[in-house]
């Protein structure tokens, strides 16, 4: 019996899920990032949930196809490049072709009448696209001082819904982006 746990033991050690501790993270309300393996709630913290899933997609790492564009326009803008690498990831999983059911377009999915403001005469040039959408972004990131949640659910849902809210607007959509993007952001963060 004891043989029969043990190997019981190993083989769930060693297994992939064995591999991916659950981690929740929140942003307090001064945009400081924080992990932990316990579950909490307060008025001030919003909690996000991690499960490893972005960090086990095959592709997740080995996506460096558009690497010195998005060096171009992370040092152009003044952003992060493992942050614009992980918008494109989340926005259009690298997919320079991608169109989304409301139209956003590339891989920065840039809607259509945001194109002469930023700049972008191509959306399906991945130098246009990520250029413009790193414009953008950067704007956002200075606009809400640096504060990445605020700017990417701007970069989501409007920096409208985000101003008339004063945080993180409450509609799912958003708030799973947020978190997304920040779990790839810190993984793309770690792996350089």
């Amino acid at each position: 019996m004891k043989k029969y746990l043990l190997i019981i033991l190993l083989v769930v050690s060693f297994s992939p899920a064995g591999v991916y501790a659950d981690i929740y993270k929140y942003i307090d309300k001064d945009g400081v990032l924080h992990f932990t393996n316990v579950l909490t709630k307060t008025d001030s913290e919003m909690n996000f949930f991690v499960d490893g899933s972005l960090g086990r997609d095959r592709n997740f790492y080995t996506t460096s196809k558009f690497d010195s564009i998005i060096r171009k326009a992370a040092s152009k803008f003044g952003v992060d490049f493992s942050l614009v690498k992980a918008v494109i990831k989340v926005e259009s999983d690298f997919n320079p072709r991608a169109v989304s059911r409301k139209g956003a377009t590339g891989l920065m999915q840039i809607m259509p009448f945001n194109f002469k403001s930023f700049y972008v005469a191509d959306p399906f040039d991945p130098v246009d696209n990520i250029m413009g959408g790193t414009y953008y972004l950067g704007k956002l990131i200075r606009k809400y001082k640096n504060k990445l949640p605020m700017a990417l659910a701007a970069y989501n849902a409007g920096p409208t819904r985000v101003d008339a809210h004063q945080d993180i607007p409450p509609f799912r959509e958003t708030q799973r982006y947020v978190q997304k993007v920040m779990t790839a952001y810190n993984i793309y963060k770690r792996s350089i």
